[in-house]
């Protein structure tokens, strides 16, 4: 249980902060903050696989009741939905925002001033959700608020498909990471996300996760402040690798990790394209990573 809990981000100190914005702003210009490193000059106006700009792009920003119980608690979640992604996955949910590009470009400062409401809201955390592609345009938010008092626990809240480099310049800025752990196999991941090398760097940030801010942590009223929450849709077909999944996250992360197993998959976007997954998820596949789970000593599930 954590007591008197201080975010991460004000710890080291707004000087410290704003340095770290000039460094992943260096990565976000030309383009290296994701994996697939494309080197778009976005300063400039070009756009790389995200199709993203440099400034921020936002689809929504409002307290959010939908996301884990120890997220949620009363206050909500207060999530920032930022615009386009930086996987290509065929059956995603929230295509219209990630694929088709649904949103508004918007300042820092303008940012700043959102999550500064989503606090008097009293929401009880900022979860930026899909941030790898715009976390230079984040963190200088962040900056911009903290400088003006905010004090919630930050959640990175993330496809999984983030490279070591730019998590490192986060370290002592966010206090939760919520990654998905989407596949542990490269022809699922080419056919299905456009990214056969995510098995691999998915494993790698995760481990850096863990190496940041450890096990989830939660405070006396249940809620989480710090430490790591992974997330693993369930797709029908076996696609994803549960298995290997499960047993990566107890043998080499920690087997107290936090683990939301989701069974919530139905065929979105375009995964009537692909049989395998262009139904819905029967209960026992579900069941079965459930067992994935057991066998490997999983039993922190949320």
């Amino acid at each position: 249980m954590a007591e008197n809990f201080t975010p991460a981000y004000r710890k080291p100190g707004f000087k410290a902060l704003r340095a770290r914005v000039d460094q992943l702003e260096e990565l976000a210009s030309p383009c290296r903050l994701c994996p697939r490193e494309c080197g778009a000059l976005r300063r400039e106006g070009e756009t790389g696989y995200c199709r993203t700009g440099f400034t921020p792009m936002v689809s929504s920003i409002h307290p959010h009741f939908g996301e884990e119980a120890c997220l949620v608690g009363k206050g909500g979640s207060g999530t920032v939905f930022l615009t386009n992604c930086n996987l290509g996955c065929l059956f995603c949910q929230n295509s219209d925002i990630s694929h088709l590009g649904k949103g508004r470009s918007i300042t820092t400062r303008e940012l700043a001033d959102s999550l500064m409401a989503l606090q008097d809201l009293g929401c009880h955390n900022i979860n930026f959700v899909t941030p790898t592609h715009q976390i230079h345009a984040i963190v200088k938010a962040v900056a911009l608020a903290a400088e003006r008092g905010l004090t919630l626990p930050l959640v990175y809240n993330t496809g999984g498909y983030d490279p070591v480099p730019t998590l490192r310049l986060l370290d002592g800025i966010f206090d939760i990471y919520m990654p998905d752990l989407k596949f542990t196999g490269t022809g699922p991941a080419m056919t299905l996300a456009d990214a056969p090398d995510y098995p691999e760097v998915a494993k790698r940030a995760i481990l850096e996760m863990h190496r940041q801010v450890g096990d989830l942590v939660l405070d006396k009223r249940g809620i989480a402040v710090r430490g790591l929450l992974v997330r693993h849709l369930v797709l029908p077909s076996g696609l994803v690798g549960s298995d290997e999944a499960f047993r990566f996250l107890a043998e080499e992360v920690s087997r107290n990790t936090c683990l939301n197993i989701m069974d919530q998959y139905r065929p979105c976007y375009r995964a009537g394209e692909i049989h395998a997954i262009g139904r819905h998820l029967d209960r026992e596949e579900y069941l079965a990573a459930l067992s994935f789970a057991r066998k490997h000593g999983l039993g922190r599930l949320d």
